[in-house]
């Protein structure tokens, strides 16, 4: 039997779009050549649809977007088969009201062949708001070349069942338990499962687990995108019945790669293989950007370049996302700007070659002083003045957006979200969050990346300058400050970075308490303030613009604490 996995970047919601998708990949491969099409879960509408799936009237649109694809793809070839996957509406009342379920398109007809189990509710997952899990393993029965075969079917979550590699699991039956004794000839899973660093060698052992256990191959097809917050990385592969890799799309892009299951055999060398977690990390984030802003709508983009090291990186990933002219930098010193942040800021401009404009706001900042001097409270002082400055230029920023129709994108990182060191509606504002989840430790480990010779490749990928410095020594080397007023620096308000983030890593990702961390060697009165600090700013990230999520923990739609707690 021959196979063709088609790694998908749907538009959640699209559904007559995203059909028209499958329906171009099944023109354009060698049809006659091809029993089986393989797409990712939820596929025709989108994953993840969230709240969508609450309108009654998309169900009637998906059961018409299918009856014209089957008899088009039928129109197309009546020996060729499609796996994709749905929302499937009950037919009770009780809630939830749906299955996530896959469903085959042959011969003018489709119909319902498998339905999740193992349904997750953790992070960023909220299936059991909208899904009720399956009682039982799928199995697929198909005729092809006069021989018939017995495939297993699973959705995403269904083989995350090895408590060894993961650490845990999903409350309920193994599905690759049930399905030990059916003697399979290879199991599919269709999947929609999220970047996370290192996620796509863990996805591939607990694939291989299954193929061993089940002694069948496994092909694995996996989402592909930005949707949101999310970025999914794609990267489906094959493996053979002792669990060795055959086969893997590349990470990052739409792909279709074919197989023949008789004997796994390659039919096209389509490998993905980067040379680092830096390069890996940098195609995520472009990936996420470069999404965002298309299925939003935008077509170009704002940032406030402000000389260091955070905006020159969110500068970089923007101008590989979007295209040079499609990025567009504010300068906005004040008194407290050092003239090297301006000639940093410009230089870094210029090698990227975007266009920027300079907006001083000395005379906005004592406009603000000259109205609230007037007032009970007098001139701004403190933290009050620092946070106008921040403010006003936040102010700038979202009137330019807004008259230009430009995607703001926020620069801050993961280490100021946690402690609270950023300002609401200034430094804050903006429609998507590109560095949101890289501490600031990372943001330097990956511009060094950027400035260095190994990110050469990647670099002609997306067009940036090839030759050269992009962040610069300069905005690398200097101490991080926010200049928020005469010599100011980072370090004077919280712990060195290098100190930091250990901790908040301990405390976001790994949830360790302060015993933990003190037994790890860090200082009990750090620890104290930092915990304090990230209780106390839980309120600002309610209010934070969507971040791109790369960690196991970020915040967002997967980070739920109380704002008021004790």
């Amino acid at each position: 039997m021959k196979l063709a996995l088609v790694q998908l970047n749907p538009v959640i919601g699209d559904l007559a779009g995203n059909a028209d998708k499958i329906f171009d990949v099944c023109k354009n491969i060698n049809y006659n050549d091809v029993d089986l099409v393989i797409t990712p879960e939820l596929s025709l509408i989108g994953y993840p649809p969230k709240d969508l799936l609450f309108n009654p009237i998309i169900f009637e649109e998906e059961k018409n977007v299918l009856n014209n694809l089957s008899k088009k793809l039928n129109n197309l070839s009546r020996n060729l088969s499609v796996l994709i996957g749905i929302a499937e509406p009950t037919p009770d009342i009780k809630i939830p009201k749906l299955y996530n379920s896959v469903v085959i398109l042959e011969k003018g007809i489709w119909r319902v062949v498998a339905r999740k189990q193992l349904l997750p509710t953790y992070d960023v997952f909220d299936e059991k708001r909208y899904f009720r899990p399956a009682d039982n393993s799928s199995i697929l029965n198909l005729n092809f070349h006069e021989k018939s075969w017995r495939i297993g079917i699973t959705i995403c979550e269904d083989i995350w069942v090895e408590e060894s590699l993961q650490n845990e699991k999903i409350l309920g039956k193994d599905p690759i338990e049930s399905l030990e004794k059916e003697k399979l000839d290879f199991l599919i899973n269709l999947s929609a499962s999220p970047f996370i660093q290192s996620k796509s060698f863990l996805r591939q052992q607990i694939a291989a687990k299954a193929a061993i256990r089940l002694s069948c191959p496994v092909i694995y097809v996996n989402q592909v995108g930005g949707n949101d917050e999310l970025i999914f990385d794609g990267s489906s592969f094959t493996l053979d019945k002792e669990g060795k890799l055959q086969q893997e799309l590349p990470a990052f892009e739409e792909s279709v790669a074919l197989c023949d299951i008789s004997s796994l055999k390659q039919q096209s060398s389509i490998l993905s293989t980067y040379p680092s977690s830096q390069e890996v990390l940098f195609r995520a984030l472009v990936l996420g950007v470069k999404d965002y802003a298309k299925k939003c709508n935008f077509n170009t983009a704002i940032i406030g370049l402000s000389g260091g090291i955070d905006s020159a990186l969110v500068a970089t990933i923007a101008v590989a996302a979007l295209g040079i002219s499609k990025v567009h930098a504010i300068l906005m010193p004040s008194p407290w700007s050092s003239l090297g942040s301006v000639t940093d800021a410009t230089k870094l401009a210029e090698r990227l070659r975007i266009d920027h404009q300079k907006i001083p706001i000395s005379d906005v900042m004592n406009s603000f002083n000259d109205v609230l001097s007037n007032s009970t409270w007098g001139i701004p002082t403190g933290i009050t003045a620092e946070n106008l400055q921040s403010r006003i230029r936040g102010t700038i920023l979202m009137a330019l957006a807004n008259q230009k129709k430009h995607l703001l994108l926020s620069t801050g990182n993961k280490s100021e979200l946690a402690v609270g060191y950023c300002t609401l509606y200034g430094d804050m504002n903006g429609g998507l969050s590109v560095i949101g989840d890289l501490y600031k430790t990372s943001v330097f480990e990956l511009c060094n990346w950027i400035d260095s010779k190994s990110s050469s490749s990647c670099r002609n990928d997306f067009f940036l300058p090839d030759k050269g410095q992009i962040i610069g020594s300069a905005i690398r080397n200097k101490p991080p400050s926010a200049e928020l007023r005469p010599e100011q620096l980072d370090s004077d308000s919280l712990p060195d970075y290098f100190i930091l983030d250990p901790i908040l890593k301990g405390l976001i990702e790994h949830r360790f308490p302060t015993e933990v961390l003190i037994e790890k060697g860090f200082d009990k009165k750090v620890i104290n303030k930092v915990v304090n600090l990230l209780k106390n700013a839980e309120f600002k990230r309610y209010q934070a613009p969507p971040l791109l999520k790369i960690s196991n923990q970020a915040f967002g739609s997967g980070w739920k604490q109380p704002i008021a707690s004790r």
